[in-house]
């Protein structure tokens, strides 16, 4: 694996109607469970000595419950929405996912190897910026030293002064979070016309 690419997470879940009385695996035994994933769930029930009916369907898992088709289903979830608004509640995760990056430990030539690593500064550089916001706000210059303290920015705050003296116009670099603490910082330390903008791209 290459990178974790940090979007479309969701898991494979275990989800059963509220009334089920659900402990653990063994509490399926015997019962219908409504999967897309037939394979994988009969090799975990396996593992713990589970004889379920594995009712496979292509889709609108969620909805055999509700049309007396299985007792329980395993389907992946991303915020649980979909099973709450059928009835449903999330009971046990089998596994985690995301999108990932993958290639071969060898990509067999140089100009492969140096578009590999053209992709991955670029792909490495959205996702970062995903984890920080831009911030811009006007301070009392008397308070420069107390701000720098509590953001350091990438380096150091960009410091610019502005028309009206004894105030200057800060730049500066916050991790999303700890953006909030932040926020209320400057607020406290004089900071006015806070502005904050989302980050496209960046780098070290």
């Amino acid at each position: 694996m290459l990178r974790d690419l940090g979007f479309a997470k969701c898991r494979l879940s275990i989800a059963v109607p509220h009334e089920f009385g659900y402990k653990d695996l063994s509490s399926l035994e015997g019962k219908r469970i409504a999967t897309s994933y037939p394979r994988i769930l009969e090799s975990i029930l396996a593992e713990e000595g589970v004889k379920a009916n594995l009712v496979s369907v292509s889709g609108a898992v969620e909805i055999t419950p509700l049309v007396g088709v299985a007792d329980a289903i395993c389907d992946l979830v991303s915020t649980g929405a979909t099973l709450a608004m059928n009835g449903l509640k999330e009971v046990q995760t089998i596994y985690r996912s995301s999108a990932v990056m993958i290639g071969r430990k060898e990509m067999g030539s140089k100009v492969k190897e140096e578009i590999l690593s053209r992709l991955l500064l670029r792909i490495d550089a959205v996702m970062k910026a995903s984890s920080y916001k831009y911030v811009i706000f006007n301070l009392p210059e008397a308070q420069l030293e107390a701000v720098a303290a509590v953001v350091g920015g990438m380096k150091s705050p960009t410091v610019t002064k502005l028309m009206e003296t004894g105030w200057v116009s800060v730049q500066i670099v916050v991790a999303e979070d700890t953006f909030w603490e932040v926020f209320e910082q400057l607020k406290a330390l004089g900071a006015q016309g806070i502005l904050v903008t989302a980050i496209e791209k960046m780098t070290e």
